[in-house]
């Protein structure tokens, strides 16, 4: 497939590095253009790069921005609003993965809140993005304990990153043999919340 990556940080780099290993053509990243200290390249932009992959800066990426024939938009670590038109353009659509087990916990401080809750159960869902936030079909989901006294940081780190890295190779590897599971979500039992300290996402294609 030729697969697009819009993300940043260790896991648009991990995700990157799993397509290429996969043998999947890059056609392109849209990642930051620095990474947290301001100095070094964003992880995700520096393996592009090094490959001769063209880089777009986050923020930019919209339908006019997406090169042509791109199958699948993968998302990894993305605050980028990834519009409707946009993900038309690419043949599959685009899929994201979201660390909770949806249509729990939608929003973008889900491990915050999970914690905040006092919940002993989360997970994590690669789903297909559409206009819904967090509520797409869900193309892979697998659910983890949450240790007691567990900060959001560590539960991410320990658990939730090493899950998504595993259900997006497990989606890929279905997309490869033709496979596309699309489980609806059960908006009936959908919990949201808000945004813990963050701004809003922007949204690159204005009529989305």
């Amino acid at each position: 497939m030729r697969i697009y990556i819009a993300g940043q940080k260790v896991l648009g780099q991990q995700v990157y590095d799993l397509c290429v290993k996969r043998g999947h053509e890059m056609a392109g990243v849209s990642a930051p253009a620095h990474a947290g200290d301001g100095e070094k390249p964003d992880r995700l932009r520096a393996a592009a790069e090094a490959d001769g992959v063209p880089w777009l800066e986050s923020g930019k990426l919209n339908a006019d921005t997406l090169p042509d024939g791109v199958d699948l938009i993968v998302a990894a670590h993305s605050h980028d609003f990834i519009g409707k038109k946009t993900r038309e353009k690419a043949r599959l659509g685009a899929i994201g993965y979201h660390p909770s087990l949806l249509p729990l916990h939608r929003g973008r401080d889900a491990i915050i809140w999970t914690i905040h809750m006092g919940e002993k159960v989360a997970g994590g869902s690669v789903y297909w993005m559409n206009d819904v936030m967090d509520g797409g079909d869900i193309a892979a989901q697998e659910h983890c304990f949450v240790p007691p006294g567990i900060s959001a940081g560590d539960l991410w780190r320990e658990t939730l990153h090493p899950l998504g890295l595993k259900l997006y190779e497990k989606v890929l590897a279905d997309l490869e043999q033709g496979i596309e599971i699309r489980e609806k979500q059960n908006h009936d039992l959908a919990t949201w919340e808000p945004s813990w300290n963050r701004p809003k996402l922007k949204r690159p294609d204005p009529e989305s």
